[in-house]
């Protein structure tokens, strides 16, 4: 470990816990009703929103009416998302002519964003069009973020309350969150970024000529656009030599701003933030990574001040930075320690990665190992998602990390809103069995935990392991399940572990190696699956350097000889 990379670190910590008191008293004046400094710019827009749907923003209403509004909301939007990439061919706003979206594709991506999860078996830049990133993927970001969070403040208040029947009204509070939290900041971010380089644009794709051309084996294809195979059933290929490449714009800068303040993290590259055009400079990947952890850490000093306790939400605060903090030393130590292979080669290291030795090999040298390192226990932690770095590329202990904090459940720091609400669960489990001990029964916050209460809270925490080792399972002792991995025994099992457990913790990472855009892998998911799966399947190729054949324009190599 260097000094300037815990330096760095540090920083990032102390700007954060800088940040968590300021936003969470906002936050709790934002769903408590109260001014917020924001009324007489927004509540103009808010009153005509409600006359516009109908809503009466005053009248309460009980747990169950509130869930199936929330059900019904996000349903529609599943449904609208699935619709639209389905004709996205036929609609404006899609400059490099993309086409339809095969249908176990859509439905994967849809059910991924409308459940905040954003798990992509596609290249963003190669699949999807202007319209449909923005007014698909980014408008779920918005409103996905915002149910989390008005599930979170529901719950709030019926452990607040002592004796009302009802826990608020949905649509306030999913309009609140998303015009008075999720936009202002998503607004500063996206102005933050492109001040930085990030892409915001509406122009179509533009042609570079190569300095110096690329070489690269290219698939054969047949009339129908499949690969052809040889004897042994490999894709054939044939030696082909890029001239020009096709440089992806788009509208970028806004899609990212909230994809990480959401705790979305679907990219709109396939690269994700690894793409120089999404995340160009170290200031740029300051303010995404500060960006995952912020909601989901100010909640906790909100959930403090709504149910008048500041002492709680700092305990859960304390709770999830310290688990943290714990995994990073051991993401650190890994890759800073080095591949031992090249180092059997004679490869200096050192001197490879520019700094004091350490495994480069899947990072960007502007970030370096301990911003990536940094990033990868981030996003795991906040199930968002998404990277700036290949984690297949990990030691392998540098990649239990990630996959350790995906496996805790989404409860440290976790998903905006859902994060918080995962770990009161185990905070309940805490005070069950600590009354049992003393033989008391158990309370929190005023509340006694019964049967019911436990039975509930034990189903939360046995569904996701279930679902994550029976798809596993099924994945590994299936030929539709173990067709897609690229890389052979013990790494290629853990490429499958850990998909299923971003899909099922609702994150959406993903290792890569694993061609996921499958309609086995696309339809075999748990309801919450995956967030941003890039580098996988087809699109493995941009991983190792060669060219997109959908980005690239290349002759063969002959040509270029004569």
């Amino acid at each position: 470990m260097t000094i300037s990379g815990l330096v760095q670190i540090g920083l990032y910590f102390v700007v954060l816990l800088a940040l968590v008191k300021p936003l969470g008293w906002y936050m709790a004046r934002v769903y408590e009703g109260q001014p917020c400094g924001l009324d007489r710019v927004v509540s103009p827009l808010e009153r005509l929103i409600y006359r516009l749907c109908g809503v009466r923003e005053t009248e309460e209403m009980d747990w169950k009416t509130y869930g199936i509004a929330m059900l019904l909301f996000n349903a529609l939007g599943l449904v609208a998302l699935h619709a639209l990439q389905r004709i996205q061919g036929f609609l404006p706003l899609n400059p490099a002519g993309l086409g339809a979206v095969t249908s176990d594709l859509a439905f994967n991506t849809a059910v991924s964003f409308a459940t905040n999860t954003n798990w992509q078996a596609y290249g963003g830049e190669t699949t999807l069009s202007y319209l449909t990133q923005m007014l698909g993927l980014t408008v779920q970001n918005f409103v996905s973020a915002a149910t989390g969070m008005a599930i979170l403040v529901a719950l709030i208040r019926g452990l607040a309350r002592r004796s009302a029947m009802t826990i608020g009204n949905f649509w306030t509070d999913l309009v609140r969150g998303t015009l008075y939290i999720l936009t202002p900041l998503a607004l500063l971010l996206s102005l933050l970024l492109v001040s930085q380089g990030v892409v915001q644009t509406f122009a179509s794709y533009q042609t570079a000529t190569l300095l110096q051309p690329a070489g690269y084996a290219k698939h054969v294809m047949d009339e129908n656009g499949q690969p052809v195979l040889d004897e042994q059933g490999r894709p054939k290929t044939e030696p082909t030599t890029a001239v020009e490449q096709i440089l992806a714009v788009g509208p970028v800068a806004s899609q990212l701003a909230i994809k990480q303040l959401g705790t979305n993290g679907g990219g709109f590259f396939n690269v994700n933030s690894a793409h120089p055009f999404e995340n160009p400079t170290p200031l740029s990947n300051f303010l995404e990574l500060l960006a995952i952890l912020l909601i989901p850490a100010a909640l906790c000093y909100t959930f403090g001040m709504m149910v008048g306790d500041t002492r709680q939400g700092w305990t859960f605060l304390a709770a999830m930075t310290i688990l943290l903090l714990c995994v990073i030393p051991l993401g650190l130590w890994a890759e800073q320690s080095g591949n031992p292979a090249f180092t059997g080669l004679g490869i200096d290291q050192a001197s490879s990665a520019g700094q004091s030795g350490g495994n480069m090999e899947g990072k960007e040298t502007r970030f370096g190992i301990a911003n990536s390192v940094l990033w990868a226990a981030a996003t795991t932690a906040a199930s968002n998602g998404s990277v700036n770095s290949m984690h297949d590329s990990y030691m392998p202990l540098g990649g239990l990390m990630p996959l350790v904090l995906m496996q805790f459940g989404e409860v440290v720091f976790g998903g905006v809103g859902s994060g918080l609400y995962g770990m009161i669960v185990f905070a309940i489990i805490a005070v069950f069995v600590a009354g049992l001990m003393v033989g008391r029964t158990p309370e929190y916050l005023g509340k006694k935990i019964e049967p019911y209460e436990m039975k509930m809270v034990s189903l939360l925490i046995l569904i996701m392991p279930m679902a994550v080792l029976g798809l596993t399972a099924l994945a590994v002792g299936t030929d539709a399940g173990t067709s897609s991995v690229l890389n052979p025994g013990a790494h290629g099992f853990s490429e499958i572990l850990y998909a299923y457990t971003s899909m099922g913790n609702n994150n959406g990472s993903a290792f890569g190696g694993l061609n996921a855009n499958t309609p086995f892998y696309n339809v075999e998911r748990p309801s919450n699956c995956g967030r941003s799966s890039v580098m996988t399947g087809q699109e493995t190729a941009g991983k190792t350097g060669a060219p997109n054949d959908t980005m690239a324009r290349g002759v063969s190599a002959e040509v270029v000889s004569q």
